[in-house]
């Protein structure tokens, strides 16, 4: 089914579900399942299929327990950056031999756990590697340990989202002056060391910048293997970043098209000499995600009309902050759920409910023109939108939802229950209390 009328279809069983209610549940969010799973399979499909290749789920890019447990039956493992996310990833049913440690800032206690449970670590800088070599020397771990490397291939266009430029706060800077030999001499000195890993960014990174950072990283890999005269650097991490399409319906990302560039710029990545593990996660779920939300009130102010919506910066932040990089898409409905017609287009400003003047998720945009009790959609919200809300005026949570068909009807399972309703919300019940 083409995506629009997929999306008219979640959208008419939310408002008839009564998962969207213009006074009890102005705002929710949805992910397709079935979209969701199809995308992973061609994620798995584009990767040969006689290297051992683990797809660990970049958990940040959705850390809600049912989704992490739902893309776990998909085939898929974790990538967590915090504690929050390892007990997230925990709870979802990862196995810990499927979950990948990645964060710039590893506690004591947090490397404990992860050695602990056998969690394989990808070790930011040299002070961390000293902590988890002395670390193995006082318990024992089946935890495979590997260091992160920043290959400093250079930024994307977004700044903000490119780990391997020459001043990223991540990893351990490959280029600069003596970093590289110090880094062959501390798995030279420690055949532990058996792992390898690089990020170079995501959303505005070219899969050109993505490939020559992966190219650094295998090379890098071949040169430790070299000097000990054995394949001690046996897992190659690439990372994930895969650039998500957000100006147009194809539903899936091109992961074929990346791997074809991988044969062709880095072949010895696919040798057979190395395992793989990719971190990918808003190109899993990006694309099949909505956010629908009531339009409360409208008005013409200085001659521009504005549409008042329960959705803004508390579910679309970097859009509001920066949306010149995070543009969305929207689309109008009516009350029913049908399409608004396109035959009277106006400019308009769609805002949010937050107590400040740039809580705008769009601006200038030509819109069916919306009125009170109309629904808009934000698309390509199914990864960090909702499920990483900013708690700005104590907003409540948005209900999160997961639909799929079942028997050619859609069912649809709580991903994260909503707050709006005063019984489900413990700020709502103190206030109650109070007030006696």
């Amino acid at each position: 089914m083409k995506q629009p009328k997929r999306q008219e279809q979640i959208l008419r069983h939310a408002i008839g579900a009564e998962l969207l209610h213009p006074e009890n549940a102005p705002i929710a969010s949805f992910l397709d399942w079935d979209g969701v799973e199809q995308n992973v399979q061609q994620l798995m499909a584009a990767f040969p299929s006689d290297i051992p290749v683990l797809h660990a789920f970049a958990a940040k890019a959705n850390s809600l327990v049912p989704v992490l447990l739902k893309l776990g039956t998909f085939g898929m493992g974790a990538e967590v950056a915090s504690s929050g996310e390892l007990s997230a990833a925990l709870a979802g049913q990862i196995d810990p031999a499927r979950i990948v440690f990645d964060s710039p800032a590893k506690s004591w206690d947090e490397l404990r756990r992860a050695m602990r449970l056998g969690i394989a670590i990808n070790v930011d800088n040299f002070q961390e590697l000293a902590r988890v070599s002395h670390l193995r020397e006082i318990q024992a771990s089946q935890s495979q340990i590997g260091v992160r490397i920043n290959p400093q291939v250079g930024a994307g266009s977004i700044p903000a989202m490119s780990t391997a430029s020459a001043h990223s706060k991540f990893g351990v800077p490959l280029r600069d002056p003596g970093m590289r030999q110090k880094l062959l001499d501390a798995y030279t000195s420690r055949p532990w060391l058996r792992r390898a890993h690089a990020h170079v960014g995501s959303q505005g990174c070219s899969l050109k910048l993505i490939a020559d950072g992966i190219a650094a990283l295998v090379e890098f890999a071949d040169e430790v293997n070299s000097r000990a005269g054995r394949g001690q650097v046996s897992t190659i991490d690439i990372g994930g970043g895969l650039p998500v399409d957000f100006d147009s319906d194809l539903p899936n990302a091109s992961f074929a098209e990346y791997t074809d560039l991988l044969k062709d710029r880095v072949p010895r990545l696919f040798s057979g000499d190395y395992s793989i593990v990719t971190e990918f996660g808003r190109s899993i779920l990006a694309k099949h995600g909505m956010i629908v939300a009531y339009v409360e009130y409208t008005k013409t102010v200085g001659g521009r009309k504005i549409a008042i919506t329960h959705a803004g910066a508390q579910v679309a932040t970097r859009t509001v902050f920066m949306p010149e990089a995070w543009p969305l898409r929207i689309r109008a409905y009516d009350p029913s759920g049908e399409p608004k017609p396109n035959d009277c287009h106006e400019v308009q400003d769609v805002a949010g409910p937050c107590c400040f003047a740039g809580d705008l998720v769009a601006q200038g945009r030509h819109l069916p023109l919306l009125e009170p009790g109309d629904l808009v959609v934000l698309l390509d919200t199914g990864a960090y939108y909702a499920s990483t809300p900013f708690d700005y005026n104590s907003l409540p949570l948005s209900g999160v939802y997961g639909v799929e068909n079942l028997s050619s009807n859609l069912r649809s399972t709580v991903l994260r229950e909503p707050q709006w309703n005063p019984i489900a919300d413990p700020h709502m019940s103190k206030i109650q209390d109070l007030a006696g």
